[in-house]
């Protein structure tokens, strides 16, 4: 394994990581370490708001890993990566215990005040980490399988299977509306206290979720290039490019897509579960069809099928929205975000990243050039001709 990931790492994706491991290690020192009035000193807001970030920037490799490499384009990840936070939000609102509003040592605030006479079956267990990190990826992973296996295997493909997906999150969004299905209805789950016996709230378990999310998102990205990079990768290119043609030649290609579409589904799940601790709530909104689509715009904008502009391209949008929402254009970011994503597939069809490696890579051939012809004729070796 270490050599697939070694020849998978190229300068870009090389000088990523290193960029996100800076980022994990300096942020959380300069919160923890330095004085509030240091020019250099991050605050704890900006910390947990970074943190979301980088938990959407998980969320935007898993799509470009399907769309940008298989060609599947899902407008329903959103749902994952809220089955994620669901899963994490179960298991912290277990840790309130008898510390809620009513005092209730077994059923969450929400249940006390619905009259449920019990902890409903599928809540147990979540009261220990290890089972709730598992269902944060078999869930996900789960409903992505099967899910993959009826879609293809019956050959739905294109803008069919992305009218589908989005149907998926919306029933699911309906359905965790609803105050009977004990996950909180419309408020959905919050009012979070602690995490490994650590207090939520503070600054250095913020820091230390934000360090955490920086090593997910490394990881997904390791994952994400060993898989593009390796043979099944080629054969994932294959089938994006001319998917008849692959199959014709033997491969299943359903399998192939229903692998690649459950490994998104789970690192979707996990940025889902990193997600929630940091922002402190989960509610059915972050099933709306719009999330979905939304991050589907991230990886247009920083580059589809190049995974770092798909991060780029989450992180740039999302600090984008952050900043023109809390001013007097908040009313208008729908209407900009939606020209962003028109003025990109028309002026830079490859994103940002993509556009960038366009023109760099035929600088680069042209500049290194004449290095090679030189050392080839100090070799000893020059072109063949042609007329010979």
């Amino acid at each position: 394994m270490p050599h697939v990931l070694t020849r998978s790492l190229d300068r870009a994706a090389a000088t990523f990581i290193l960029l996100v491991a800076a980022c994990g290690v300096l942020i959380p020192l300069s919160n923890l370490l330095l004085p509030a009035g240091s020019v250099f000193q991050v605050p704890t807001y900006l910390v947990a708001l970074w943190g979301k970030y980088v938990c959407y920037a998980i969320l935007a490799l898993a799509i470009d890993l399907i769309w940008g490499y298989c060609g599947i384009l899902s407008l329903g990840h959103g749902a994952f990566f809220a089955l994620g936070g669901y899963a994490m939000g179960m298991y912290l609102m277990r840790q309130i215990g008898s510390r809620g509003v009513y005092g209730n040592p077994d059923l969450p605030d929400f249940m006390v005040f619905l009259n449920y006479p019990k902890l409903p079956w599928y809540w147990h267990g979540f009261d220990m980490f290890w089972f709730a990190a598992l269902m944060v990826v078999l869930v996900p992973g789960l409903l992505a399988f099967c899910f993959g296996w009826l879609a293809f295997r019956s050959r739905v493909t294109g803008v069919y299977l992305s009218i589908i997906t989005q149907a998926m999150t919306y029933a699911l969004l309906l359905g965790f509306f609803r105050n009977d299905f004990g996950f909180g209805g419309n408020n959905g789950l919050t009012d979070f206290k602690d995490i490994l016996g650590f207090n939520v709230q503070a600054d250095g378990t913020r820091a230390a979720l934000f360090a955490l999310s920086c090593i997910a998102l490394i990881i997904g990205f390791l994952m994400c290039r060993a898989v593009v990079t390796s043979k099944l990768g080629k054969v994932l290119i294959a089938v994006r490019d001319a998917e008849s043609r692959t199959r014709f030649l033997g491969y299943r290609v359903e399998s192939y897509k229903l692998f690649v579409f459950t490994l998104s589904a789970c690192m979707a799940g996990v940025a889902g579960a990193l997600y929630v601790p940091q922002v402190g709530i989960i509610n059915p909104s972050e099933f709306a069809p719009g999330n979905s689509i939304e991050a589907v715009i991230w990886v247009a904008v920083g580059g589809r099928g190049t995974l770092v502009g798909a991060a780029l391209g989450a992180i740039v949008v999302n600090y984008a929205k952050t900043y023109f929402t809390s001013g007097p254009l908040a009313p208008y970011w729908l209407f900009m975000l939606g020209a962003l994503f028109i003025l990109v597939t028309l002026l830079l069809p490859k994103g940002i990243v993509g556009t960038f490696n366009s023109w760099w890579e035929p600088w680069k051939t042209r500049r290194l050039a004449p290095a090679a012809e030189s050392a080839a004729r100090e070799d000893g070796v020059s072109e063949p001709n042609m007329a010979e």
